[in-house]
């Protein structure tokens, strides 16, 4: 192999690493992860509900974020609306189906940034099986620092925080046996630098 070569191959596996190492992976906080969701009740009353068991990688170099990539994982069985029976009722087959489809996830497939604090994240949302693509409209609320990391070490080391809202169409995913209509979602997270 030439000396030009050894030293192309060179350049190419440094500017690689340098890639690499400016992209940094963050975790959501499971105490500070928050998946919202609501629905009209007949056109009488808006209903809410969210899921309370929550993970997420976040890899991103803060200097070029719309190469940013985002995985979330949701346990399905973590449902609470406030109402046990009607949890109950949408782990069940015809809604949910929890048993056979334990999760529910996202997996981002490109980033556009909308302003210097604003992005849409675009993805794949998979429920009950089925995947569909949606957008996030996502809002960057804090970067750097932690406020509480000066008196707790759980909050030491650097941190970003988001919230990301959309809507879906259930009946998409085979979500229920008729359309209460468009499902609101609100996504608020804190994540920790790994």
């Amino acid at each position: 192999m030439s000396k030009t070569k050894v030293l192309g191959a060179a350049s190419l596996l440094s500017l690689f690493a340098s890639l690499v190492a400016a992209s940094e992976t963050y975790k959501t906080d499971a105490g500070h992860t928050e998946v919202f969701f609501g629905w009209s009740h007949a056109g009488v009353s808006m209903q809410h509900g969210e899921f309370t068991r929550v993970e997420g990688l976040l890899n991103i170099d803060t200097a070029a974020p719309e190469g940013a990539s985002l995985d979330v994982t949701i346990d399905v069985s973590s449902i609470a609306t406030g109402v046990p029976a009607l949890d109950s009722e949408l782990l069940k087959s015809h809604w949910l189906n929890a048993e056979e489809h334990p999760e529910i996830t996202f997996k981002s497939t490109g980033v556009t940034l909308t302003s210097e604090t604003t992005a849409d994240i675009a993805g794949e949302l998979t429920i009950n099986g089925r995947t569909n693509p949606i957008v996030l409209k996502a809002e960057l609320i804090h970067q750097g620092k932690h406020p509480v990391g000066a008196f707790l070490s759980a909050f030491k080391g650097e941190w970003l925080a988001f919230n990301a809202e959309t809507t879906i169409r259930h009946r998409a995913f085979g979500v229920g046996d008729y359309s209460t209509g468009d499902i609101f979602i609100e996504i608020n997270s804190q994540l920790q630098r790994q």
